[in-house]
């Protein structure tokens, strides 16, 4: 197995762990409970996967470039929110909202990878422009709006001994 490809299977593997997470700690936020443990998974692997997604080869700018480039600038306040403030005041909706976001274009880049690589995806949307493809991206933003309303109206962490 070649380096990239090497890089490429923990990218692919370590994004999947981070989806995994990401939807105990959704569960967890519009259920109105701390899952600290899913928490600090979906935050590790969501940080290995935006670190590693730089590490590709590219030439000049790509749209995996800039998702990267925003995630990184939602990634840390929102770790600045859970692990510094601890979700204290104004830090708690940083917290959902960042942690949602990084959820979100964890999912997008899945959907849109999906259409690329699963052969019958790819058949449906051969150049990834068709309608289908914005049509799941778009039930995909729906959904995580839907799930950011809850949190926001539901999750009241306690602050002492986070």
């Amino acid at each position: 197995m070649s380096g990239i490809a090497a890089l490429t299977l923990f990218h692919v593997i370590v994004s999947l762990i981070a989806i995994v997470a990401g939807v105990a700690l959704a569960y967890g936020l519009i259920s109105g409970k701390r899952f600290d443990r899913w928490t600090a998974l979906f935050m590790l692997t969501t940080a290995v996967t935006v670190l590693t997604g730089f590490v590709f080869p590219y030439n000049g700018f790509t749209p995996g470039i800039g998702v990267g480039i925003i995630c990184v600038l939602v990634f840390i306040p929102t770790a600045l929110a859970r692990y510094r403030f601890g979700m204290a005041g104004f830090w708690r909706p940083v917290f959902i909202v960042g942690a949602l976001a990084l959820f979100y274009f964890n999912c997008l880049v899945f959907v849109v990878q999906s259409f690329q690589k699963i052969t019958p995806l790819n058949a449906l949307a051969p150049t990834g422009g068709e309608p289908i493809v914005g049509i799941v991206q778009a039930i995909v933003f729906l959904a995580f709006l839907i799930v950011g309303y809850l949190s926001l109206r539901r999750f009241r962490p306690v602050v002492a001994g986070f």
